[in-house]
């Protein structure tokens, strides 16, 4: 599939590939650095990860709305360089300020290149499929895997660095260096154009300038109008509540699931284990997975299908046999990560699949950035609520859970089913 896409969506793909290694070479060690190697308190900790998180996934919308406004190469490359501006940075920081300041260069650095490369990926799966008949789903599936296979390989890098004795600022700098090599081969390779004037060509192939200047005035006195349009869109604003509890039950990976695994084995050792399990699923079974139901499913099906799966996951927690301590006590941990990773597999494709039809193409970048800005503002809420709920009887906390994704499936029924009309122009 990857031979068969066009270079653009290799450049794409293999983009998201690079984004992740150079990022998870140096993200899982940070906690550790930070409490061991600098000394900074626990809840100093949380807050310095929390802001990165903040600056990355709040800040979405704003990518997207410059990636419609300057195209996307100007924002991947200007992301990049703060990238690694921030590395660098936080390889030589040894105070909590220039820790903050550098953590919030790399999260904002995200902001920016990420939504611009989403939704160009987006943008180009649509006319993929229009081309040749591949469905979208299988593009951004291909998308979602190789974004996964660099978070598998970055910690490696990462860990191996570590046992060379080159320490963080060793792993920091190899992710700055993964930038650079993003950096020049983007401002070598990734076309510098305007995402929305792609139809606007000449019979030789070039720009009409006078369309060219029509379009830019147009873009830049209506960008309160496309904010406006984005977040009144009622289909779309249902897609970023369904999208919302997937990411809501995806963050108890970080905060339940610990728990369980803790509560079962004593410690949280084979916590890694459980994220190389949900990891190598999404690398080996995303893209046959996406295949088989893109040719049998709505991506409206999909979503709510994947959703449903999710919920499964956190219902059969206190139901999957497994006593506290000793190695069968992981088992209802794997099953909530084995069915997670199956509904994120199916869900996560389908539901970017379907904001192409739902706003239009000018305003892609910035629909891109909100559905992960929407989400990221209810993992927050939602984090805190469920973390009130750890000590809560296993029956009620699990149940709760599986809740969640389940309103997000049924949100989802509302959702137009298919591909090729524009969507939610009533919203607009």
């Amino acid at each position: 599939m990857a031979s068969a896409a066009t270079p653009y969506l290799r450049l794409l793909t293999t983009t998201q590939f690079a984004f992740n290694t150079g990022f998870f070479a140096v993200l899982p060690y940070l906690a550790a650095h930070l409490g061991s190697g600098l000394g900074m308190a626990g809840w100093l900790v949380g807050l310095v990860l929390g802001l990165r998180t903040f600056s990355q996934q709040g800040l979405f919308v704003v990518g997207g709305a410059l990636t419609d406004r300057y195209g996307p190469r100007p924002v991947v490359l200007a992301g990049c360089a703060l990238r690694i501006a921030g590395f660098g940075w936080l390889a030589y920081a040894g105070s909590t300020a220039t820790v903050i300041a550098a953590v919030l260069l790399i999260g904002f650095a995200a902001a920016l290149f990420s939504p611009a490369v989403e939704s160009e990926t987006a943008r180009e799966a649509v006319r993929h499929e229009q081309a040749t008949g591949t469905p979208r789903a299988q593009v951004l599936a291909l998308f979602s895997a190789a974004g996964q296979a660099g978070a598998f390989l970055g910690p490696l890098l990462g860990s191996l660095l570590l046992l060379l004795g080159g320490g963080f600022r060793a792993a920091c700098l190899a992710g700055a260096l993964v930038f650079v090599a993003v950096l020049v081969g983007h401002a070598r390779l990734m076309p510098g154009r305007e995402p929305a004037g792609d139809d606007a060509m000449t019979r030789n192939g070039e720009r009409d300038d006078a369309v060219t200047r029509t379009t830019q005035r147009a873009v830049t006195s209506s960008a309160a109008s496309s904010w406006r349009a984005v977040f009144t869109n009622r289909p779309f604003l249902v897609l970023c509540l369904a999208y919302s509890t997937y990411l809501v039950a995806y963050n108890q990976l970080y905060l339940s699931l610990p728990a369980e695994v803790e509560r079962a084995t004593g410690s949280q050792a084979a916590l890694g284990w459980l994220f190389a399990l949900s990891s190598l699923l999404v690398v080996t079974l995303q893209l046959p997975l996406t295949r088989r139901s893109a040719h049998r499913m709505t991506p409206r099906t999909a979503l709510i299908i994947g959703l449903t799966v999710v919920a499964a996951g956190f219902a059969a927690v206190p139901l999957t046999p497994g006593g506290p301590g000793g190695p069968g006590g992981l088992l209802p941990g794997a099953v909530l990560v084995v069915l997670l990773t199956l509904g994120q597999m199916l869900l996560v494709p389908a539901a970017r699949g379907i904001v192409p039809d739902l706003v239009d193409d000018r305003r892609l970048g910035l629909a891109t950035g909100a559905l992960s800005s929407v989400s990221g503002l209810a993992v927050l809420g939602g984090s805190a609520a469920t973390g009130a709920l750890l000590g809560a009887p296993a029956p009620v906390l699990w149940a709760v859970l599986a809740a969640v994704p389940l309103a997000g499936a049924a949100l989802a029924v509302t959702l137009p089913a298919g591909h090729g009309e524009k969507y939610g122009r009533r919203g607009k």
